[in-house]
């Protein structure tokens, strides 16, 4: 890795006026204004703070996520400040390889996430849905966070997975734990605390599940081969965090990030009370306009030349997806909300290989969760000052959220 002033006169200006890392109180706040200024005037731009460089415009964001020979993910996802290393943080996951075993690999799991299986989860997600507002109050305040949005992909991901439900309340601690460790704050240690907890669990877990194999994710995994070979421990490990952490995180952020934007924009949120088949293209707007997880690192293998700055091989880059995502060139008026926008190309979900495996159940989630709460609590407000957003730097959402 390697720590580089700019080369150009215009970027080293841009560079001097401009001062961003993913790890900023200020920025995971409201990162959007900042995001403008990287795009406008620094759309290659060194964050000391998080030793990589950043990438803000749709159109560089979406070029590097399409070419991973060059921005390779097998170095990890995660950008760290001088001096942190988070190798032991992760044992290996699809997420974090490149091809050919990203490809062995994805082609497994995929088979956990076909539209068949998914369209055959709806009926449950309704259930889950509904009993979780029956508990909620109709007019009091109440947290929607660990009421209702996290709960909900969590019991989704644990049915699939076979994991008893008595457990869920656990996961959601370890994984919160894991999201929120900031690094810059000294809290690495209770990231891996959590990592190592969750481990520990499924390591027994997937000993029971070859002792006693049942119709469930967990034994599919432990019985799965690739080129006749069963899946390693540390790999059958890494499969089960993955899916824990990124099946249920993901909705739970763009559930509570779309309450705070329908709340802030009531004729829409009216509009969609009104008309529930306005609420698919709007689950996409939500995800472009504010998105669960604002960007992802990689590694470059070579040397890349890009807007007059040169990247030298084994750099870290950081990709924006929340910038991109609100890139004037790619989505006109991007900073307005609007759910009649049709943004077919936002990035919220990633693209390419590493293409978010679990977007299509985290869309079906968010479509049934919105409609429910649209029908059966047509209007609210958040309590935006008592609200705790996430510390995370990549990951964009709520730690705890009043509504009423």
């Amino acid at each position: 890795m390697h720590t580089r002033e700019p080369t150009t006169e215009r970027d080293a200006m841009s560079n001097q006026q401009l001062t961003y890392s993913p790890f900023d109180p200020e920025v995971m706040a409201d990162p959007y204004p900042v995001y403008r200024e990287l795009r406008d005037h620094a759309p290659v731009y060194w964050s000391s703070q998080a030793s990589c460089w950043v990438l803000s415009r749709y159109d560089d964001v979406s070029a590097a996520l399409a070419d991973p020979a060059t921005y390779s993910s097998a170095s990890g996802i995660f950008p760290t400040p001088p001096g942190v290393d988070m190798t032991d943080l992760f044992l290996p996951m699809l997420i974090m390889s490149d091809p050919p075993r990203h490809t062995q690999l994805r082609h497994l799991v995929s088979k956990a996430f076909t539209p068949r299986r998914i369209a055959g989860l709806e009926t449950h997600i309704h259930t889950i849905v509904d009993d979780l507002l029956d508990q909620s109050p109709e007019t009091g305040p109440w947290d929607f966070v660990s009421e209702f949005s996290g709960p909900l992909p969590a019991i989704v991901i644990a049915d699939m997975l076979g994991v008893p439900r008595e457990d869920r309340d656990r996961f959601r601690t370890w994984s919160t734990t894991l999201i929120q460790s900031n690094p810059v704050r000294g809290e690495f240690g209770a990231g891996l605390d959590a990592a190592a907890a969750l481990y520990e669990y499924f390591s027994a877990f997937l000993a029971d599940r070859r002792a006693h194999p049942q119709d469930d994710l967990m034994t599919a995994l432990v019985q799965a081969e690739v080129d006749g070979e069963h899946l390693t421990e540390e790999e059958l490990l890494g499969f089960c965090l993955l899916l824990l952490v990124a099946g249920h995180e993901t909705t739970t952020n763009l559930l509570s990030n779309s309450a705070v934007i329908l709340a802030q924009h009531p004729e829409d949120r009216r509009a969609l009370a009104d008309d529930p088949e306005l609420v698919p293209a709007a689950v996409e707007e939500l995800l472009r306009y504010d998105s669960p997880v604002q960007g992802l690192a990689r590694t470059l293998t070579r040397q890349v030349d890009l807007h007059g700055q040169a990247m030298a091989a084994g750099d870290t880059v950081l990709l924006l997806f929340g910038s991109a995502n609100r890139d004037d060139h790619a989505f006109p008026d991007a900073d307005h909300f609007d759910i009649n926008r049709r943004p077919e190309r936002q990035v919220a979900f990633g693209r390419g290989i590493h293409f978010c495996l679990g977007a299509s159940l985290a869309r079906l989630e968010a479509r049934i969760a919105l409609r429910a709460l649209l029908t059966r609590r047509r209007d609210w407000d958040v309590d935006i000052d008592s609200a705790v957003r996430l510390r995370s730097g990549p990951i964009r959402g709520f730690a705890s959220l009043p509504i009423q």
